[in-house]
């Protein structure tokens, strides 16, 4: 709606302001330079805003390059609850810049995913990536999927094609899969002509969005994959679909088959603010001689502390993140290479 007003003001030629505060606003405040607004608000400085939501000028100018949004500009943005915490605006909007693509990357929170393709149907929002807890709901939103994306059950890309019909893809697996075996290839000696997950055991914790991913990967490498949720039935559900076996949380603890074992949190426990959440103790930790968490918020997160001190090597999510937005980088551009060096140098920037 606000949009609307923005360019019927823009075509009658009077100047507006035009911005919908706090949190769930905060795209108005920088989508105001695409569709004509006059002026936008800003604070000064982190932790000196006027109201919820308000970017700071420096994050306007530097990280969503506010000066160079025009009437051409194609949206792409990250759909979440929560979303502020995502470090994609940084590395897709970097990116854009470095390669000349004239597009800007913003976070959209949404409780409704339904509701929200609907509402922003305009070609010039051209894709999206979809996190928590989007990703199995965003299958049902899309008029095509990728055949992988159909086999895995949920999706976290969606690009528009021009003639307005949406693709689903997922990243996930990529992304995480690949962190893992460059982590244990890194780590120990193994056979380069195989994946080193063939034949190891490989513990999910979760059963939703991303959990699907990270298991149809691992089974895809030769994993013997083994699902555990805290509701059971949806561990029995995910395990049958990808051929794997089912745990219980609290037989989780004691699961201890054989030596090697991989342990992948696909859940959100750990995540800021609940930095000191865990989902496995630290005494069961000592049965994985890998562990993958994929928050990385914070970076280290306790389990993967834990896991540490246990004597695992651990992977954190920012390495899976860098190579699914790698991917993601190239369905939303058409094709073009993404800038890997340039894509890691903002992820370890902005964790600083």
């Amino acid at each position: 709606m606000m949009c609307q007003v923005l360019v019927h003001c823009k075509a009658k030629q009077l100047p507006i302001i035009g911005l919908v505060m706090k949190e769930r606003g905060f795209i108005s405040q920088i989508l105001c330079a695409k569709y004509g607004g006059y002026l936008t608000f800003a604070s000064l400085e982190k932790g000196k805003e006027s109201a919820p939501g308000q970017p700071t000028v420096t994050e306007l100018i530097n990280k969503y390059k506010i000066k160079q949004i025009g009437p051409d500009t194609k949206v792409f943005g990250i759909i979440g609850n929560p979303v502020g915490h995502s470090k994609s605006p940084i590395l897709q909007n970097q990116a854009f810049r470095s390669v000349g693509f004239d597009a800007v990357f913003l976070p959209f929170l949404s409780d409704d995913l339904v509701k929200f393709l609907s509402t922003f149907s305009s070609p010039d929002y051209a894709g999206f990536s979809c996190t928590m807890p989007h990703k199995e709901i965003a299958v049902r939103c899309c008029d095509y999927l990728d055949p992988i994306a159909r086999d895995i059950g949920a999706i976290n890309t969606i690009v528009r094609r021009p003639d307005g019909k949406l693709v689903g893809y997922n990243t996930d697996y990529v992304g995480a899969i690949a962190a893992i075996e460059d982590a244990i290839r890194a780590s120990q000696p193994t056979d380069p002509t195989t994946s080193p997950l063939a034949g190891r055991p490989f513990v999910v914790i979760g059963a939703g969005g991303a959990a699907k991913a990270v298991a149809y990967g691992a089974k895809e490498k030769g994993a013997k994959v083994v699902i555990a949720n805290r509701t059971f039935a949806r561990a029995q559900e995910l395990a049958t679909l990808i051929g794997g076996t089912a745990l219980t949380l609290s037989e989780l603890e004691n699961y201890h088959p054989e030596e090697g074992m991989i342990l992948a949190n696909a859940t959100s426990v750990g995540m800021y603010p609940n930095v000191n959440e865990t989902p496995l103790s630290k005494k069961a930790l000592r049965n994985y001689s890998i562990v993958f968490d994929a928050v990385y918020i914070p970076k280290e997160t306790r389990l993967l502390r834990e896991a540490a001190e246990c004597g695992a090597t651990v992977v954190d999510g920012l390495d899976m993140l860098l190579r699914l937005v790698m991917v993601q980088f190239g369905l939303f551009t058409g094709g073009m290479p993404a800038p890997r060096r340039l894509m890691r140098d903002a992820i370890l920037t902005s964790t600083q």
